[in-house]
């Protein structure tokens, strides 16, 4: 008897339809698994016979084909579990076909249980595309499949409730308000004493979308600056926050007790990393850290200590917002529109900039190792900033510093001007102008073109330095309420180019 049940399977981070057909064919008693199935697929024939067994049912000897269509799509993961065992259950004639398909998804234990799954809001999306208003989820996905909306999502714990929601016995489920989290709420900017140049930097690049180098000697509280960045950075609208969802489903990443993503990402991968576990990769294409981090910040500590090719591959992601990873049998495409923060000591023994402790590091040294620093990818950053030593008088101070959420409402008021001013283009923020947009927005008088022409020449900056200048320059006149850049904006932006100026006094 030839039984059906709908399912989905995972490519990159969108799901797509599958069908699984299961027949009892003649022959000796066999279990075959066809349409491009991985090697955990092909496990599952195990698992499912013994969960069938265990949960009361009958695993009659017959030579059952299982047939995952279509053919020639790829399928990989444990998704298909559930639906495999409902088929073969239907197909053997102990569980009634209902009147309506209801997809399901669904890892299965040896127990008869039902384990989460990765991706269940991207097949939550496909489905409702498909045009199904149901689907079957195991219980820890229940708040991640019900943020669709939309759609009716019942969640089980064995395969005794899978047989009750076929039969029509069980409620869908009603989301409440999932446990909340917010990556920033414990850092707040009010524990940061001194540091208001780096302080004003980092509400500058929130606002705008810039990306920021923080250099410093050991201690100056560079790390302590950075994670306190994601507190004051506006909330995801809702297609951010879907896209950011199904990143990290797919990738393993989301809490199980969670609903959409609201706030923007905090990743901070180790100077260990591979390069396929930042920007993506693997036999079987997988996201990596640029991914999870889209729509939030990505922050590389002792930027310096990763390894070189490691940053290099970033330098197309920081351009594309997003990674395409192309197999021989297919290619994927990840997203990774996030905020870079870096940070690292400007030199080995990292006093170089010091006012107190000297330097110990020989001028060759220091040359190498500004070598590492500069290139190619710093030229991709808008902001660099020297944080120095907090005085002391700052660190036994008792005044209390202005804490995050007031920088984020002046942040949130710049945001909306942008939004405002860059409705129809792709980008939302000043740091995702095009050249158009710039030509467009970004105009300044003759005095500030004169102050403009003598930086550039004075400070060698690229033609993509020149650019970010002035992106930066628009984002501090939003932050001020001003139509235009003024020269002071301007001269703030440009103080923010600093890197290459600092070090050739040190190493002269």
């Amino acid at each position: 008897m030839l039984s059906k049940t709908i399912s989905s399977g995972i490519c990159g981070i969108d799901a797509h339809i599958v069908e699984v057909e299961v027949d009892i064919v003649a022959g000796l008693p066999n279990f075959t698994i066809v349409g491009l199935p991985d090697s955990t697929i092909k496990e599952s024939k195990t698992r499912i016979r013994s969960a069938i067994e265990n949960s009361g049912f009958e695993f009659p000897p017959s030579n059952y084909a299982v047939n995952l269509a279509p053919a020639w799509v790829r399928k990989q993961g444990v998704a298909f579990d559930l639906p495999i065992a409902i088929a073969l259950l239907r197909a053997s004639g102990q569980v009634a076909a209902p009147a309506h398909d209801t997809p399901m998804v669904g890892e299965i234990s040896l127990d008869g249980g039902i384990k989460p799954v990765h991706g269940v809001i991207a097949m939550a999306i496909a489905f409702y595309r498909s045009g199904y208003r149901r689907m079957i989820v195991p219980f820890e996905n229940r708040f991640e499949a019900a943020a669709v909306g939309e759609i009716a999502v019942f969640p089980v714990r064995s395969i005794g409730e899978v047989i009750r929601v076929l039969a029509g016995e069980a409620e869908p489920f009603v989301a409440g308000d999932p446990a909340p989290h917010d990556d920033g709420a414990a850092h707040d900017f009010a524990d940061v004493r001194g540091q208001e140049t780096a302080k004003r930097a980092l509400e500058i690049a929130a606002a705008g979308g810039h990306n920021v180098l923080l250099y410093g000697p050991p201690g100056s509280g560079k790390t302590m600056l950075a994670k306190r960045l994601v507190g004051i950075m506006p909330p995801l609208s809702r297609e951010e926050s879907i896209e950011t969802t199904m990143i990290h489903s797919v990738g393993g990443a989301l809490r199980v007790d969670a609903g959409l993503v609201a706030h923007p990402p905090f990743r901070a991968p180790h100077h260990t990393s591979s390069d396929a576990a930042l920007v993506g990769g693997g036999r079987v294409p997988s996201v990596g850290e640029v991914s999870l981090a889209h729509n939030g910040i990505l922050f590389l500590d002792e930027f310096v200590e990763f390894r070189n090719n490691v940053l290099q591959a970033l330098r197309q992601p920081l351009e594309d917002r997003e990674i395409v990873i192309a197999r021989a049998s297919t290619s994927v495409r990840f997203p990774c529109s996030f905020l870079l923060v870096s940070a690292c000591n400007p030199c080995q023994c990292g006093y170089l900039f010091d006012p107190e402790i000297p330097c110990s590091c020989p001028p060759g040294r220091r040359a190498s190792y500004y070598a590492k620093i500069a290139g190619p990818l710093i030229d991709r950053v808008d902001i660099e900033v020297l944080v120095g030593r907090v005085p002391y008088r700052d660190l036994a101070g008792q005044a209390c510093a202005e804490p995050s959420g007031a920088i984020r409402e002046r942040v949130l008021r710049a945001r909306a001007v942008q939004e405002a001013r860059l409705a129809g283009s792709p980008g939302r923020c000043n740091a995702r102008m095009g050249n158009r947009d710039i030509r467009r927005h970004c105009g300044i008088d003759e005095e500030c073109e004169r102050l403009f022409e003598r930086a550039v020449t004075g400070m060698s900056l690229s033609a993509r330095s020149y650019f970010r200048v002035l992106r930066v320059a628009r984002t501090i006149a939003d932050l001020a309420g001003s139509a235009r850049i003024e020269r002071g904006h301007l001269v703030e932006a440009i103080s923010y180019k600093n890197l290459e100026r600092n070090y050739r006094h040190k190493l002269e």
